[in-house]
């Protein structure tokens, strides 16, 4: 009935009848207790989340395409008359992924199959890139957002301890929290909207110093809400001369530490490129082999000030855990430096390919002075020679705060004041030229790739990279990647992860049907000028 229901064929069908079931109960058997009631069939659930965030559905509607979709009964191996699950039982076992932190075995199962028949190669070429990703809170100001960390915490205490809490909040907290702290209920005047936030700050004192006291029920000072409303306060108060106040934007922590809602306490504000956003950042990773289906192999998240420089290890180790590494890593500029040159060739055998940054010393940009470059370095010795053949006078190390090592090379001034290319060397009166080195093997790793992103075979092969971009639209425009469903880290990854798996089902598909990936598009104007 499936197959005469589509004759030209279906997603869900094809995948059943190629790859089989993809998942097994045995796979997320630590997840559920030995004893209690039958559960349904993990395997079914993981392969309806993969199905669900395919088609955006909700749980709801996910459960219903279960019962009624032929597709979905096929790919599921239900009979027809089968009735289902209640669509609660799905946000139950995303929770049991989440907290056994278990939802990477949404994709690696399916890669698990996928080189089984040989769709994946080893040691391949695969590519890198990032992208900016939205977190599920209401957008609130420096105002708004401390009267919402007081509201969350009254809210829960009230939870717990009503009576306790009604002995202990006066008539006005009732009337200033009772409703959603927003913007158009909020003082007008900069002097009113001072006076405000120094009450607010008052009273989360005052709430926080009754937490404290000795008649407070202890477990209320272990809730969640009272320990984000003494971190917020930390952050945006301070008391000087027993007086209250907000703290000056030069006092605030980082933007690291800053708690932007009282509800979503792991997304952080982020900038890059000109753009800045609260939430979080996924990476994703694929093959882009020109002769097999191109395939996500991993999807990092973090938040959003993780910069992409520290997180190529993070990649490069979750690939060699499925024993996916490839021989060559295509990234842009924001994963290259030194270190992660070295170690991915060192520690992994990959060949880290992608646009390092340039010397920007002004003798490297005027192109006739003596960069860096020019110089020889005799690492056993501990010397350095110039391009006129004179020798380094001190080697110094010096570590940096960073916990990373730095040499500092200072030549004679004997040599240097007297020389006659001095004009292309430093344009320091009266002092020597000194070089601030790298370590040996960063050293050496930098200027091989400085050499070769300005070769042809660099241009040719680097080209590959820019494919990557085409996956992230894919996945912000059909599967909303750049928007989280769910709070918190772990929950964004899941959706993550259960959207790169559901683009790896599709991808499956073309491939076996023959289907070529999509061009890039070009608008109508842009066409003229290849005509």
């Amino acid at each position: 009935m499936a197959r005469a229901a589509f004759p030209r064929g279906n997603i869900y069908v094809q995948m059943r009848d190629v790859l089989g079931a993809i998942y097994d109960d045995a796979s997320f058997a630590s997840l559920f207790p030995n004893r209690g009631q039958p559960a349904e069939a993990p395997w079914r659930l993981a392969l309806v989340t993969v199905m669900q965030f395919a088609e955006g559905l909700p749980d709801r509607q996910a459960a219903e395409a279960v019962r009624a979709r032929i597709d979905w009964k096929y790919a599921l191996g239900l009979e027809l008359d089968d009735p289902g699950f209640d669509f609660s039982v799905l946000s139950e076992f995303r929770g049991r992924l989440v907290e056994g932190s278990a939802e990477g075995l949404l994709l690696d199962a399916l890669l698990s199959v996928c080189k089984a028949r040989g769709y994946l190669k080893a040691r391949g070429r695969q590519r890198t890139d990032s992208t900016h990703v939205l977190g599920a809170l209401r957008m609130l100001n420096r105002l708004e957002r401390v009267a919402e960390t007081v509201r969350c915490s009254l809210n829960a205490i009230a939870a717990v301890a009503p009576d306790w809490l009604k002995q202990k909040a006066p008539e006005e907290w009732f009337e200033r929290y009772s409703r959603r702290v927003e913007e158009y209920r909020l003082p007008r005047g900069e002097q009113a909207r001072q006076e405000y936030a120094v009450q607010v700050g008052k009273d989360g004192m005052k709430l926080l110093d009754a937490l404290w006291g000795p008649t407070a029920p202890p477990d209320l000072r272990g809730l969640e809400a009272v320990e984000i409303l003494r971190r917020v306060w930390i952050s945006q108060y301070v008391v000087i001369e027993d007086e209250l106040r907000l703290r000056d934007a030069k006092e605030m922590a980082p933007a690291a530490d800053h708690l932007e809602s009282p509800y979503e306490t792991e997304a952080r504000y982020g900038a890059k490129g000109g753009m800045s956003w609260i939430g979080y950042k996924a990476h994703v990773t694929e093959t882009c082999d020109d002769d097999l289906p191109h395939l996500l192999t991993q999807v990092h998240t973090t938040i959003a000030t993780e910069a992409d420089i520290e997180q190529l290890e993070a990649i490069q180790k979750g690939l060699a855990q499925m024993e996916l590494l490839p021989a060559q890593h295509l990234v842009d500029g924001g994963y290259i430096r030194g270190r992660n040159l070295v170690s991915s060739e060192r520690e992994h055998g990959i060949d880290l390919v992608g646009p390092i940054y340039e010397d920007r010393q002004w003798q490297a940009k005027a192109k006739q002075g003596y960069d860096v470059a020019r110089f020889q370095v005799d690492w056993e010795h501990k010397v350095v020679a110039c391009p006129q053949e004179k020798q380094s006078a001190k080697w110094r190390e010096m570590e940096t705060g960073r916990g990373k090592t730095m040499i500092n090379a200072v030549f004679s001034a004997d040599d240097c004041v007297s020389c006659q290319v001095r004009a292309l060397c430093t344009r320091a009166k009266g002092r020597p030229r000194s070089l601030t080195l790298q370590p040996r093997a960063e050293h050496e790793a930098i200027q091989k790739a400085r050499e070769r992103q300005h070769t042809e075979e660099f241009t040719t092969g680097y080209g590959k990279r820019a494919g990557i971009e085409g996956t992230i639209s894919q996945g912000v425009r059909a599967l909303g990647l750049r928007r989280t469903r769910y709070r918190g880290l772990d929950k964004a990854h899941l959706q993550h992860v259960a959207t790169a798996t559901a683009i790896n089902l599709g991808r499956i598909a073309d491939w076996l049907s023959g289907v070529p990936p999509a061009r890039t598009r070009v608008s109508h104007f842009a066409a003229l000028a290849l005509n």
